[in-house]
């Protein structure tokens, strides 16, 4: 597995964490750093995933506002806890993370609702970070 599959599966796994305990995820983030450096059976924060998770903490008000936005018929309490962190990962990652081409970030959130989620979750992925992806520019622009 990619060094960077790895990264994202556990920036996915801290924003999950957050959501289940009502927690913050830098608070979590840290909590997984610290069991890092204390027992070898928790595996390392990498740079990437603390990119990735402290990126979303930075986001986290617009990228749930965007998903609640564009996504037909759910609200974000309604969606499976899987697929709204999946979705909130693969936002930030799509519309912030320049060095990730999209269709990378899109096709990394799809790998992990199929690992993760229903079978139905990863077309209702693709569909809502396809859309992300075409309304990219202007999201850009409304947030300078």
């Amino acid at each position: 597995m990619a060094a960077r599959n790895k990264a994202r599966k556990r920036a996915f796994q801290i924003l999950f964490e957050a959501d289940q305990r009502d927690s913050a995820v830098q608070a979590v983030l840290a909590d997984w750093m610290r069991l890092a450096r204390t027992d070898d059976r928790q595996p390392s924060v990498n740079e990437f995933t603390l990119r990735l998770v402290e990126g979303y903490a930075e986001h986290t008000d617009r990228i749930d506002d965007l998903i609640a936005t564009y996504a037909v018929d759910w609200s974000l309490d309604r969606m499976p806890v899987v697929d709204r962190n999946i979705l909130r990962l693969g936002a930030y990652e799509l519309i912030w993370e320049d060095e990730t081409p999209d269709a990378v970030a899109i096709d990394e959130a799809v790998q992990l609702a199929k690992e993760f989620s229903t079978d139905d979750s990863p077309a209702f992925i693709n569909g809502l970070l396809g859309r992300l992806k075409e309304l990219k520019p202007g999201l850009r622009r409304e947030e300078q």
